[in-house]
């Protein structure tokens, strides 16, 4: 069941969408299985990374990414992929960095749902 979310948060996600680069679930597969190397970061709640995540990510909440992420990531051109539940924190979260100087931040459309429903690795 998709969630309801607030005509403004879908604003400001609307306005981030529009400035920064997605990929897919399908392209982060590839990118993992041909071991490119970037960093795979995951902006969603502490439960949610406890749940399930991607094998490799790293978690960061959106609360404190703007926070910690010049210690995770200190060089500004290293390739970052970011991912929440369904693509909307992460592209806000994308938004975020890239105005911190970040040069090659991707947000994952369809997030860590749309990982687990194509059937991908997850975990906890």
């Amino acid at each position: 069941m998709a969630k309801a979310h607030a005509p403004r948060f879908l604003q400001i996600v609307n306005d981030a969408k529009q400035t920064v680069c997605e990929t897919t679930v399908t392209g982060v597969r590839e990118k993992l299985a041909a071991k490119e190397t970037f960093h795979l970061i995951d902006v969603r709640e502490d439960h949610e990374w406890s749940a399930g995540h991607l094998p490799g990510a790293i978690h960061l909440g959106k609360g404190i990414i703007e926070r910690d992420i010049e210690k995770v990531v200190p060089n500004i051109d290293d390739a970052i992929v970011l991912y929440c539940g369904g693509g909307f924190r992460s592209a806000l979260a994308a938004s975020a960095l890239q105005k911190m100087g970040y040069k090659n931040v991707l947000s994952m459309d369809g997030g860590f749902t749309g990982w687990k429903d194509a059937g991908n690795e997850v975990v906890k």
